[in-house]
């Protein structure tokens, strides 16, 4: 269920970009009509109206995400509330100024905070996120744990400069796909990595169980 939650704005961020590009005139009018108001302006050309779109669907969808996990009681964690900050910012901004650069910044700004606090976590207050999470079920050597803790430093920061590397010499539908589907991918690489690292370092007996 978490994962369907989290995968929702993406997918209807990616859905209603290439709907939308698909039918740019339609697309135009249909913002103008609707959203005009939003709009410095008033008005939305058919070249900005697939990404402005798409920005106020990501907006509604991660505000529901947020909604449905307080009413199934549970915690908002700090990248949700993260994501829904920047997108909210930023997403606006898109909007009202008619430049897709701002939304194109998002998933750098959320992986550069998640970057940061990571860091923060191992270098100021000497603890690993990462073990906080999976230190009950997983009984590994400290200094494993403080591996892991950066490597996801790492591999944040280096996420947020290739979004930004993508966002600008790339055309906007080819970032949206990598947005998607890219990014996707690459998260998935990296936490089977890790799982592999992971199973090296475990304990004989907890490692047949895993």
């Amino acid at each position: 269920m978490k994962f369907l939650l989290d995968f929702l704005p993406l997918a209807l961020f990616f859905g209603t970009f290439k709907l939308a590009e698909g039918h740019k005139a339609a697309a135009a009018l249909f913002a103008t009509e609707h959203f005009g108001f939003m709009v410095s302006g008033g008005q939305v050309g058919p070249e900005e109206a697939p990404v402005l779109l798409a920005t106020l669907v990501v907006i509604a969808a991660t505000l529901l995400q947020a909604l449905i996990t307080k009413l199934r009681g549970k915690k908002i964690d700090l990248m949700l509330w993260i994501s829904l900050s920047l997108v909210v910012v930023l997403g606006g901004l898109t909007v009202w100024f008619h430049n897709e650069t701002f939304i194109k910044w998002k998933p750098t700004g959320v992986y550069w905070a998640m970057a940061l606090t990571f860091w923060g976590s191992q270098a100021l207050f000497g603890k690993s996120l990462i073990k906080a999470t999976l230190g009950a079920e997983m009984p590994l050597p400290e200094a494993v744990w403080r591996r892991l803790n950066w490597a996801w430093v790492g591999f944040f920061f280096l996420m947020g400069l290739l979004n930004i590397w993508v966002a600008y010499n790339f055309s906007t539908s080819t970032w949206a796909s990598f947005k998607a589907f890219g990014t996707v991918g690459l998260m998935f690489v990296f936490v089977l990595a890790q799982g592999f690292y992971m199973s090296r370092h475990l304990p004989e007996e907890e490692a047949e169980k895993s």
